[in-house]
């Protein structure tokens, strides 16, 4: 799963897949991308299971698939909490030392 998503190209895609789902050639164009780059990202993509198409006329539409994304997001949650109690404690440190900086600048003057 990260070996795919460590890949700019793809991560810029699935971005675009979050708003809606995209053709080929939409993509194409939002991304400045070639059609073979796109079409060879979407492939590898669609093969790990991040997302699906359809065929409308005669675009082939991509949107995202929920279940790898959920699957991702529960095996984040546990570092989420973690980071998430040390960012806390970073913030209520540097607020203390903003307010003891502004005392110590209010006596100086």
């Amino acid at each position: 799963m990260f070996d795919i998503l460590a890949e700019p190209n793809r991560r810029a895609i699935l971005s675009l897949l979050v708003s809606s789902e995209q053709s080929v050639g939409e993509i194409e164009r939002r991304l400045r991308m070639s059609q073979p780059t796109v079409s060879k990202h979407l492939r590898v993509l669609r093969d790990a299971g991040f997302v699906e198409s359809t065929v409308a006329a005669q675009r082939r539409l991509y949107r995202l698939r929920p279940q790898p994304n959920m699957e991702m997001e529960a095996w984040l949650a546990p570092f989420r909490r973690f980071w998430g109690r040390h960012v806390d404690a970073l913030e209520k440190h540097l607020d203390k030392m903003d307010k003891t900086s502004a005392v110590k600048g209010k006596k100086r003057q």
